[in-house]
This record gives C-alpha cells, sequence and structure tokens, in this order.
C-alpha cells in the first residue's frame, strides 16, 4: 500500500480535527485558569475551519480511502457539516454554563472534540471495524463527560446507567458484527451486502446462512435500538438527560443522533438490505413502542430534562417510521427528521443554559413561568421551539412529520401512520403546557436574563432557522432527497 493509495485528502477533514484535539490538549494543560477561554477558542476555531474543509472538500461521487475502511458520499457530506454546525451551538451554550459551575474545564471541550472526530468516521464508515472504532470513541468521550459534574451525586449515577448499558449495547452490536464477518468472510459494508444477498436468493441460497444472518440482524437491531434510545431499550435515557450537566445533556441529544442515524444507513440498509423483510418488522415494533411510551410518560414530567428525553423517544419513532419504509423517499424523510430534530433540541437545551445560573438549574418545567415577562423575546423562541417539536405548521417540525407520514402512506403502511399522528396529538399537550406556563403563569423568577452576546445571536439564530426552514423547506428536503436519489 503506497500514501497515494490511502488517498487521505478525502479525510482531511477528520484528519485536521483529530489533529486540533491533541493540541487543544496539549495547551490546555500549561493555561492558567483565568486563560481557560482561549481552550474555548481554539475550539471553536478548529470546529470553523473544519466546516471550511468539509464544504470545499465535496463530491458528487462516492469516493474511498485508507483501503477502502473510509467512504465519501453525499449523505456523508451533509451530516458532518450538520454536526459540526450544531456541536458549535453547544459549545457557545455551554460556555457561560459551565463558567458560573466551576467546571468550565479544557477537559469538556477535548473530549468533545474527540467526540465529533468520532461521528465523522461513523458517518463515513465503509468498513464495521471503522464504524465500531468510531461509535467507541463518541461513547467514551460521552461516558465521561456525563460523570463531569464530579461533586454531583446525580450525574454519577447517570454516568455509571450510562457506561453500562453503553457497554451491553457495544457488546451486542460487537457480536452481531463477529457472526455477519463469520458469515460473509468480509468487514467491507459492500461485500457483507453482496454475501447477504447471495444467501437469502437465487441459486446460492443457504437457509443456514439465512437463519445466521437474521440472528446477527438482531443483535445489530437491538445494539442501534440501545443508542438510538428506542423503547424498550430505552431506560438509560431519563436518567442520563436528567443527571448530567445540561451542557453535556445537550451534547448527548444533538449530535449524536445524526451519527446514530448514519450508522444505521450503514449497517441496516448498505449491508443488510437484503434482509429487509426481517428488519422491518422489529423496526415497526420499536417505531410503535416509541412513539407510545415517550408521549404518553413525557406528560407525567415535571423535569424539563426528563420531558425532553421522553420527547426524544417519540422523535426517534418518528425516525425510525422513516426507516422503515425501505424507500429513497422514506430514507430522506428520516434524514430530513434528524437534522431538524437535533437543531429543535439543541435550542430546547439552549434555552435552559439561558435560564440557568450558580445554585439554580432551571431544570423543573415550573422555573419557565413566566419568562415571557422576564424575556419576550426568548419565550417567543421557546414557543417555536416547543411547536416545531409537536409538529404545528409553520414551523419546520411540521414538514419532518408530515414528510415520514407520506412516505409511510406511500408503501401502504396507513395503519401505522394512523397510530404516529394519534400519538402526536397525545404529544401536543406537554408541548403546549410549557407555552401556557411561559406566557400565563406568573413568574417565580422576576429579574431580567441575563446573557452574553454571543449566546443571544446563537439562540436567536437557532429559534428564526426553525420557523424560517418551516417557511421555507424546500432547500433541507432537497438535499435529504438528492442524498439518496
Amino acid at each position: 500500500m503506497t500514501f497515494e493509495s490511502l488517498n487521505i485528502a478525502i479525510a482531511m477533514p477528520e484528519v485536521f480535527l483529530l489533529a486540533m484535539a491533541c493540541l487543544v490538549l496539549l495547551v490546555d494543560v500549561y493555561l492558567p485558569q483565568e486563560k481557560r477561554n482561549l481552550t474555548y477558542i481554539f475550539t471553536q476555531f478548529s470546529l470553523i475551519i473544519t466546516l471550511v474543509l468539509l464544504l470545499g472538500n465535496q463530491t458528487e461521487t462516492r469516493v474511498l480511502a485508507f483501503n477502502d475502511l473510509f467512504v465519501q458520499d453525499a449523505m456523508a457530506d451533509a451530516l458532518k457539516m450538520f454536526i459540526v454546525i450544531i456541536s458549535f451551538g453547544v459549545f457557545v451554550y455551554s460556555r457561560e454554563y459551565l463558567q458560573q459551575r466551576n467546571i468550565f474545564k479544557g477537559e469538556f471541550y477535548v473530549l468533545g472534540l474527540f467526540s465529533i472526530v468520532g461521528m465523522m468516521l461513523m458517518v463515513s464508515a465503509n468498513n464495521l471495524l471503522m464504524l465500531y472504532l468510531g461509535l467507541e470513541l463518541l461513547s467514551l468521550c460521552l461516558y465521561a463527560l456525563v460523570a463531569f459534574s464530579r461533586d454531583d451525586g446525580n450525574a454519577s449515577e447517570a454516568a455509571m446507567k450510562y457506561f453500562i448499558l453503553g457497554a451491553i449495547a457495544s457488546g451486542m452490536l460487537l457480536y452481531g458484527m463477529s457472526i455477519l464477518y463469520g458469515l460473509s468472510g468480509s468487514l467491507q459494508i459492500s461485500e457483507i451486502a453482496y454475501a447477504v444477498i447471495a444467501t437469502t436468493t437465487g441459486q446460492g441460497a443457504d437457509n443456514a446462512q439465512n437463519i445466521g444472518m437474521v440472528f446477527a440482524l438482531v443483535f445489530i437491531v437491538v445494539a442501534l435500538a440501545f443508542k438510538l434510545g428506542a423503547v424498550p431499550f430505552h431506560m438509560w435515557m431519563p436518567d442520563v438527560y436528567h443527571g448530567s450537566p445540561t451542557a453535556v445533556t445537550a451534547l448527548i441529544g444533538t449530535a449524536p443522533k445524526l451519527a446514530a442515524f448514519a450508522m444505521i444507513m450503514r449497517l441496516m440498509v448498505e449491508a443488510l438490505g437484503g434482509l429487509q423483510a426481517d428488519w422491518q418488522q422489529m423496526v415497526i415494533v420499536l417505531s410503535v413502542l416509541s412513539l407510545a411510551v415517550g408521549n404518553i410518560i413525557a406528560i407525567a414530567q415535571s423535569n424539563i430534562k426528563r420531558m425532553l428525553a421522553y420527547s426524544t423517544i417519540s422523535h426517534v419513532g418518528f425516525i425510525l417510521l422513516g426507516i422503515l419504509a425501505g424507500t429513497a423517499e422514506g430514507y430522506s424523510s428520516a434524514m430530513f427528521y434528524t437534522i431538524t430534530y437535533a437543531m429543535m433540541s439543541l435550542g430546547g437545551f439552549g434555552v435552559i443554559m439561558l435560564m440557568a445560573r450558580q445554585g439554580f438549574e432551571a431544570d423543573q418545567i415550573t422555573d419557565l413561568a413566566g419568562l415571557n415577562q422576564r424575556s419576550p423575546w426568548f419565550a417567543f423562541i421557546m414557543m417555536i421551539l416547543m411547536l416545531s417539536m409537536a409538529g404545528v405548521p409553520p414551523t419546520v417540525g411540521f414538514w419532518a412529520k408530515l414528510a415520514v407520514l407520506t412516505a409511510v402512506v406511500d408503501v401502504e403502511l396507513v395503519w401505522m401512520a394512523v397510530i404516529a399522528v394519534f400519538f402526536s396529538i397525545i404529544g401536543i399537550f406537554y408541548y403546549l403546557r410549557i407555552i401556557k406556563i411561559m406566557y400565563f403563569d406568573d413568574a417565580v423568577e422576576t429579574q431580567p436574563l441575563v446573557c452574553g452576546r454571543d449566546m443571544q445571536i446563537a439562540l436567536s439564530t437557532n429559534g428564526l432557522a426553525i420557523l424560517a426552514l418551516g417557511l421555507y423547506p424546500a432547500a433541507l428536503m432537497s438535499l435529504c432527497v438528492a442524498v439518496f436519489s
């Protein structure tokens, strides 16, 4: 293998970000606490340059690198750009929150950067080994970040639960991959796909091998359900969302969902597309349960972070709806939904961090009471975000839900669309409750909200982007459609 054959140029954004993560780690070691802001600046600078490299490195064709371990295609280009943009927003929202709690440490940004590298590797994986490497790089960083607030008992408990259940999921995934490797003789996703087709169809069909493939599929689907937080493998999500510092919750609840979507596409669609009839039944069950449990239990929550965790579970049900359709329209609608959900979730956690201050987490739903009296503008932004999550026009959440439902109806799964609409109507209640509390309840806190100009601009842009995409959804939808056309 020659250096030229590695085709390293197409992986330049990942290489640059990895180098900058190592540099930030080294620089942070020698920085005194009063100059810790430099770590934040270096981190954001790294993400900006990475985004520029991604924009200048796009390709219309499928390109392979590193002996076919790494792939660059339209889906990878699009998802990696949104991962970087959303992560940039998380770091902007988190800065003042971390400073107020004396956890403004370089480790947060170093682990954050390495987790982004892991997500980007997951998105561009063309090999089971690369996929698992990216997943573990992401997971190990998140395990450490959940326990970042060392004096908080809830954070330590959440980290232990996340680590144990995450390790179980990774083990199941590894076991499923091992069976696939044993049956196909390859770790390459394309070669596994050929082996699956040869096993299940034509003269080369082998019933024993087919059973083995389905056995591997079960383990992989369960592992992916764990990572996404689909019911009944959701038990870690409410506790982790609640126990983590809100800055970490924002990181966990946004960009990794894009990487998880990419992992599903690489494994279930590209590698195991020949077993669609088998995994479609499993995904239907996961989707229905997620929609039901997520929307119903969210109503009973008094903690807004736990409510958003169950809300995430219900949104995962919608994402799975698009994937189970098994068509290009379904995949593009699921991608559109995942991107818009990550943006909505980012804004929601941003508002929570905006309202929080030292000694006050603002994580109870009642803490939002009278927000309109304290800051009409940010109450309006939160209202847009909640309406979008509920799927109310003219926000982008309406178009995301409509696209998924249309894809499901097109494959004659009308009953699934009816179930999804039914539980979405139930879900509207807890989103409207937050709007009611913000606008009609008396304020508990009376002092005006204070935050940096960067957070004001970022949060305003975030909310208005949700509204703008709702009024003009065609550009983002066209991007998602082009990926699978």
